[in-house]
């Protein structure tokens, strides 16, 4: 005969049992045994390559951690909704990620326009979005406690590429850019950087979004004559207004932010795409030298992925950075739980890449780095 003890034992064990399954039962996209993050990306159109890069790159991320027992103990997925780079499809995949599908927390996004259209939606739901591929900042300023940026801004990028023409005595700088919050984002990095030097932009011209119609842009820059242009675009219409130059007399060297696409940009330029420059917001993928960099390649190999890239080494790490929060969260996973732990990164080195987040702060990093495409369409720092 069970003691009344013994009894009271098994009572108090069912109730907390029956509390804990409540607690995790009123978190969104978390169970006993596993955790949903959701993503809205370009998976068709003309910037499909991108947000294609990025998925593959949180996939490798999650299946490494899978592998070892998940996030304690719970297992991680990834629901990824194609928005073909295009506001109000992003807009409306995010009310879907949260409402009906109802994931934890948003990671990977890509583009500042699906992500400045997302943002009023997110941030009423109080739903974290974690490493979004931009950096605009209207997701910086003002400060958003749900928005986490792992990597460095547009107009830190833009302020190198500027530090290093002027250093290099170039003056005639121009600038080529899509024609929405993005390109507008890196124009007024540029013209901020060259404010610091007492220039001006040399000309402006722009492109629209998922357009490859570069012909009057074309006409604009030529005319100009500029030593130097600045494209702040996606990589199909870069690549066409580089192709459409490349006639000239002297044709002016092109550089490049990391959101452009660094490999489908040299696919598409080919044979002319050397001495194309673009700025990085990630360590350099392709040589194994940090501890990052290893843990990269070696789970993109297990998913069967030879294209390494600096937009799936930037998923990657978005997701290293989502699960360390994840773990500094506990068993009893909250969004807010998960925001404030979050925070306690600071100064963390993911194996070559130092992340530090504050309760007032939510840019994880500055780093910038600059490659060139090279004779064999390879990249060199």
């Amino acid at each position: 005969m069970v003691g009344r003890r013994e009894l009271l034992r098994a009572v108090v064990a069912l109730v907390g049992l029956v509390f804990g399954v409540a607690a995790i039962a009123q978190t969104p996209g978390v169970t006993a045994s596993s955790i949903r993050i959701g993503q809205s990306a370009a998976l068709s159109g003309a910037a499909a390559e991108l947000g294609t890069e990025m998925r593959q790159g949180i996939e490798a991320y999650f299946a490494t951690v899978n592998a070892a027992g998940g996030v304690n103990g719970r297992r991680l997925e990834l629901v990824s909704l194609d928005d073909g780079y295009e506001p109000d499809r992003a807009a409306q995949n995010t009310r879907t990620l949260i409402e009906d599908e109802q994931v934890f927390a948003l990671l990977g996004y890509v583009g500042t326009p699906t992500s400045e259209a997302s943002l009023p939606i997110f941030t009423e739901a109080r739903v974290p979005f974690v490493g979004a591929f931009t950096g605009a900042e209207l997701l910086r300023d003002p400060f958003n406690r749900y928005i986490f940026n792992v990597r460095a801004s547009y107009y830190q990028e833009t302020g190198r590429i500027v530090d290093h023409l002027v250093a290099a005595g170039t003056t005639r700088i121009a600038v080529f850019h899509q024609n929405d919050s993005y390109g507008r984002a890196g124009l007024e990095g540029v013209r901020r950087a060259m404010e610091r030097h007492g220039l001006e932009i040399h000309a402006v011209a722009t492109v629209e979004r998922n357009s490859t119609d570069v012909a009057e842009a074309t006409r604009i820059l030529t005319a100009a004559e500029p030593v130097a242009i600045i494209q702040i675009s996606a990589y199909a219409s870069c690549a066409a207004l580089i192709k459409a130059m490349q006639d000239l007399r002297v044709p002016p060297q092109f550089f490049n932010v990391s959101f452009v696409g660094s490999r489908p940009l040299a696919e598409a330029l080919g044979d002319v795409g050397r001495g194309v420059i673009v700025s990085q917001v990630v360590p350099f993928p392709f040589s194994g030298v940090s501890p990052l960099v290893r843990t990269y390649r070696e789970a993109m190999e297990r998913q069967g992925t030879t294209n390494l890239s600096f937009t799936s080494m930037e998923g990657f790490l978005a997701a290293m950075v989502t699960v360390e929060g994840l773990r500094r969260s506990g068993e009893d996973l909250t969004r807010e739980g998960f925001v404030r732990a979050m925070e306690t990164i600071r100064g963390h080195d993911f194996g070559g890449f130092v992340v530090t987040f504050t309760d007032g702060n939510h840019n994880g990093s500055d780093f910038v780095d600059l490659t060139m495409i090279s004779r064999d369409g390879r990249f060199i720092r």
